[in-house]
């Protein structure tokens, strides 16, 4: 399978495995993927996911080009829509998806490190979306989600050169959170994700939810969206179990109700 789920407690890690091919997306990977996303949107018992690519040299190097290279319209199209349809998904999952990324982040790889909602990076690790040198545009998000994260500076930049930049750039521009060095990167993230999946896993479906609408809405709608959701926290066990144990200076039991 192109795709691997592996579940550990409450932290489960999704992992592109075409190592052969650099982890590039074709149809059948971009399909296993989608379904992977949605199978653990529907699963209570995970609260984080952790994505990355097979093998040292890339965690995903972008989509398949030799399966592109003769597309219509329409099949590129549709292509796109597939490619759009995961992005979105991982942003509308209930958990927080971590990319540890291991390598190579272009093109289809770096949008889909960028619809994950925090990024890791090993010191070997290069951004990028090379498209206009394949004589494209990105297809998966990437024009859109880049202003979102780095600015439109920064996005014109990476869209209009195709140009690489290094996990240091990546991360002095906002890319990433976090570069460690490579055979730190699975164990970094994995803390990161034990920490997200402590706390309560409607709070964090909450959070994601408005951060998500700020760059959707204006402000005043974007602040009633917040005020709504932060109304709905104060309706759950965990947010009076977490108030409780702060106030009695001790670790809250989450039940995620």
């Amino acid at each position: 399978m192109a795709v691997q789920i592996r579940r550990d407690g409450a932290v489960a890690v999704v992992t592109v495995d075409r190592p052969e091919a650099l982890n590039a997306l074709d149809t059948a990977t971009k399909e296993l993927l989608l379904g992977a996303v949605r199978e653990l949107s529907g699963d209570d018992t995970v609260r984080a996911v952790v994505l990355t690519g097979a093998g040292d040299k890339a965690f995903v190097a972008g989509a398949d080009i030799a399966e592109m290279k003769d597309m219509t319209s329409e099949q590129a199209r549709q292509s796109a829509a597939l490619g759009q349809a995961i992005m979105s998904a991982i942003e509308a999952a209930p958990q927080p998806w971590i990319a540890a990324v291991n390598g190579y982040a272009l093109g289809g790889g770096c949008e889909l490190a960028l619809a994950c909602d925090l990024r890791i990076a090993a010191e070997n690790a290069k951004f990028g979306q090379p498209e206009i040198g394949l004589g494209i545009t990105p297809g998966f998000g990437g024009t859109q989600r880049l202003v979102r994260v780095v600015g439109m500076g920064w996005a014109r930049h990476l869209v209009l050169t195709g140009h690489h930049v290094r996990a240091d750039v990546a991360l002095r521009i906002g890319l990433v959170q976090a570069v460690v060095p490579r055979d730190e990167l699975a164990a970094k993230a994995r803390s990161l994700a034990d920490e997200l999946a402590s706390r309560s896993p409607l709070a964090m479906r909450y959070c994601k939810a408005a951060v998500q609408a700020a760059g959707n809405v204006d402000l005043e709608t974007g602040q009633g969206i917040e005020r709504d959701l932060f109304a709905l926290c104060f309706a759950t066990e965990d947010q009076k179990e977490a108030m409780a144990a702060f106030l009695e200076k001790r670790a809250p039991e989450i039940k995620g109700r």
